[in-house]
């Protein structure tokens, strides 16, 4: 049940990235270290390097911070109150990175949105500078990577038995003493595996710093780009893709031992709490819970008693209303733009005007790039679910050891930097003849999408109650007609919906697709970042609506065939 993922991530992740790292300690005479000496040797490069870190550090700070009232307030909801909140942080967060990181290039820009209301109110006389700068590109991360941390927080803070909090207000502890002392602390190894997760996809990020930022927001993976791109010196792309790496591995390392890598798949934890009690830091920390439930109590008697039977109080319904608001609103953004009658980007839009869609039905490089990205997305979610299905039976029911270390094989693609990854397989596929295929962006985009597909069955999986099979067998069922009436009714929609997962994944994947898919027939992603860094045109907003609704529709069915397992399955297994 292993091999089929083993193979893939052995052949397509482990020897393209060693191959990447080798040229960087190859040289003509043998070994080498010129090209760690040169990395080095000047402060440039150790600059970006620290500018990396220091976008990474903020994005993965206020991402947790604003991420972690909606996953709070998803975690107290039930029903369809929790799927209409959970459909909006789903959608931002399968949209395009592309998307919403262009609506924050029209919302900032001189002419755009804000800047425009802005003057319109006589607020201001003249544009703001609002873009190419360091807060433009924090705000467009953490909108990024906002949902990231909401979804793995929650799949922690889901697991928390709400019987604790409640057991602590009925012997007297006040809502904030309550919060801070019981429910928190609880919620720790989410936050962790959520600042985690924000943390390794920023380090790696190249998308929002390129188009938001200026040359002094210069991330690392833009140096490995040019490097690839244009002076085609691997050796040195090796160089940074080995520096990149080590300190995303010293990040991962440091979290598997003080939480534990099960996290990141809503498990509990490997953490030993014994190594952890006495010491000042504990005492400190418990001091500091202490002093935030008093300060939050004596705030929540200055406000109204307005609290629903959760315990969530009004102030956390806006706080989560203006953060989806935040979400969202930057994409909804393209749909009104897309239809203006005008040849720019202008606010408000003038008139209304079908020629932008026009203009891409009659394009054959879209609709090439289209038809590219659904055939290769629907062979990379066929195959992301052939091949990480059984390995999620493995990790949930077998028996095997070592499920710890298979885990984080599995997620090794997410555990390696996209760019890593990107330059790793071109470099592979350039020797084997694959650039440009389509077969080879859809095994390469297998490996990306696979791990989302495992995570996706063993949530699944865990929830599958095993006695339904064997009340079928104790009822005179054969294997095969348990399988077709009992177990793939329950299993077959939690299937499709990783596959849609996986298929929008790969729909999406710019990285890959930026060195490996060729010259002219080039994917969607691929078509809308040319596009992006040559002009901008209402054309792209138009694909952005296209793009937005269709991962809309996308979600909605995914969500149809989850609630369809929890209710139709168990019946017709009755």
């Amino acid at each position: 049940m292993a091999a089929p993922i083993v193979i893939l991530l052995m052949v397509m992740l482990v020897y393209p990235v060693g191959q990447l790292l080798l040229l960087s300690i190859r040289g003509e005479a043998g070994f080498t270290l010129a090209e760690y000496q040169r990395l080095f040797a000047s402060s440039v490069y150790v600059e970006v390097l620290l500018i990396t870190l220091k976008v990474s550090l903020y994005t993965t700070f206020f991402a947790v911070l604003t991420g972690y009232p909606i996953a709070y307030r998803l975690s107290t909801l039930t029903g369809a109150r929790k799927q209409r909140l959970l459909f909006w942080v789903l959608l931002s967060f399968w949209t395009s990175f592309l998307v919403r990181t262009f609506a924050w290039v029209v919302l900032l820009g001189r002419n755009g949105v804000v800047n425009r209301t802005l003057m319109d109110l006589g607020i201001i006389d003249a544009p703001l500078s609002l873009l190419y700068n360091f807060p433009s590109v924090i705000v467009g991360m953490v909108h990024a990577l906002m949902p990231l941390a909401v979804l793995t927080m929650l799949s922690v803070m889901e697991n928390i038995d709400r019987r604790l909090p409640s057991a602590a207000s009925t012997l007297g502890a006040r809502p904030g003493t309550v919060f801070w002392r019981v429910y928190f602390p609880l919620s720790l190894p989410g936050v962790a595996a959520g600042a985690l997760m924000v943390f390794v996809t920023s380090i790696g990020f190249f998308i929002t710093p390129t188009l938001l930022g200026g040359r002094h927001e210069t991330m690392i993976t833009q140096l490995i780009i040019d490097q690839v791109m244009q002076a085609l010196n691997w050796g040195f792309a090796g160089a940074i893709s080995v520096l990149l790496l080590a300190v995303v591995l010293v990040v991962f390392f440091i979290y598997d031992r003080m939480v534990g890598l099960s996290t990141m798949a809503g498990g509990a934890g490997d953490s030993k709490p014994g190594k952890r009690r006495g010491g000042w830091t504990r005492v400190l920390g418990e001091h500091v819970l202490a002093a935030l439930g008093n300060v939050t109590d004596l705030l929540l008697r200055a406000l109204p008693r307005s609290r629903s039977a959760q315990g969530d109080g009004l102030g956390l319904r806006i706080v989560v209303f203006l953060l989806i608001v935040f979400l969202a609103a930057p994409a909804m953004l393209m749909i009104p733009i897309s239809f203006d009658s005008a040849s720019g980007l202008t606010w408000p839009p003038k008139g209304f005007s079908l020629q932008w869609y026009q203009m891409i039905w009659d394009s054959p490089l879209w609709m090439q790039a289209i038809t590219r990205s659904m055939l290769v997305g629907i062979g990379a979610g066929v195959l992301s679910m052939l091949i990480g299905t059984p390995a999620a039976f493995l990790l949930v029911r077998g028996g095997m050891r070592g499920k710890a270390g298979m885990l984080a094989f599995v997620l090794a693609p997410i555990v390696v930097p996209r760019m890593i990854l990107a330059v790793g397989v071109f470099y592979f596929f350039a020797k084997i003849g694959l650039v440009g295929s389509s077969i080879g962006l859809t095994i390469a985009h297998t490996v990306v999408a696979v791990p989302y597909v495992v995570i996706t069955m063993m949530a699944v999986l865990r929830n599958y109650d095993t006695r339904l099979d064997l009340a079928a067998y104790s009822l005179g069922a054969r294997p095969w007609a348990t399988l077709r009436r009992v177990t793939f009714p329950i299993l077959g929609a939690g299937l499709l919906s990783s596959f849609l997962f996986a298929f929008a994944t790969s729909f999406d994947e710019l990285t890959i697709a930026l060195f490996s898919s060729g010259g002219l027939s080039t994917t969607l992603p691929k078509q809308f970042w040319d596009e992006i860094t040559m002009q901008i045109s209402p054309v792209i907003a138009a694909v952005s609506t296209c793009l937005f609704l269709f991962i809309a529709a996308l979600i909605w069915v995914a969500e149809r065939l989850r609630r369809r397992s929890l209710t139709t399955a168990p019946a017709e297994a009755a």
